[in-house]
């Protein structure tokens, strides 16, 4: 008796989550998820292809490695606020004193890095990022850390502003901002979160509690008339 042996079938893909999301946004997103969760090293192509149910591929037709692909999820990270800041600076003096501006920039990377998929900013400071690779992704986070140190060091009182050099105020501003990064290891971030996060930035340059309640309310006003 002859068996009929069954013919293999073709590799069963999984449907796309959101039937809206293209192909590329697909992969971004299964990327960011597995990066998080398993690290760099530890994450191949083919385990992001089998996560968002395509060929592997399929998925080079997007991008030729995954270190292109984590090169674009850090870039979402700190491009929309960068394009921000310098819409913001563009209105010092004339349209928006430096404490209010400092204010809104903060406010506003506070929320992007709040809303990044999958908590991206925890792989800033990954060994791998760190490879010539990403010269790109650190230049545009030099360029925002450098905008803090000139509006902290414009909005600063002149105590602080003797004390601290606008390159090193920077440092200290972008950081206490990406405090959310942690924050969100535990918890999601709230509007408490960005108010505290953003009006710590103004204490930092040395303002008292009566001119960080003016900033915060002009820099609310700014935001709202650049959404």
């Amino acid at each position: 008796m002859t068996t009929t042996r069954p013919r293999q079938g073709r590799p069963r893909h999984t449907p796309p989550s959101d039937p809206g999301t293209s192909a590329r946004e697909q992969i971004l997103d299964a990327a960011g998820a597995l990066f998080v969760d398993h690290g760099i090293t530890s994450t191949s192509t083919r385990m992001i292809a089998e996560r968002v149910g395509i060929r592997q591929a399929s998925l080079y037709y997007h991008f030729a490695t995954k270190e292109e692909i984590l090169a674009e999820l850090l870039a979402t990270s700190v491009r929309p606020s960068l394009q921000m800041v310098d819409r913001i600076r563009a209105l010092v003096p004339e349209r928006a004193n430096p404490a209010a501006a400092l204010y809104a920039v903060a406010a506003m990377d506070v929320r992007t890095l709040s809303r990044t998929p999958y908590n991206i900013g925890t792989l800033y400071l990954l060994p791998e990022v760190r490879a010539e690779r990403f010269d790109a992704f650190r230049a545009e986070r030099g360029r925002l850390q450098s905008s803090y140190g000139t509006l902290g060091a414009l909005a600063a009182t002149e105590d602080v502003a003797r004390g601290l050099p606008a390159e090193r105020l920077g440092e200290l501003l972008i950081q206490l901002v990406e405090v959310v990064i942690q924050i969100r290891r535990s918890r999601e971030p709230d509007a408490a979160d960005t108010e505290a996060i953003a009006s710590s930035c103004l204490r930092l340059c040395g303002l008292g509690e009566p001119a960080v309640a003016a900033a915060r309310e002009e820099g609310r006003t700014l935001l709202s008339s650049l959404d």
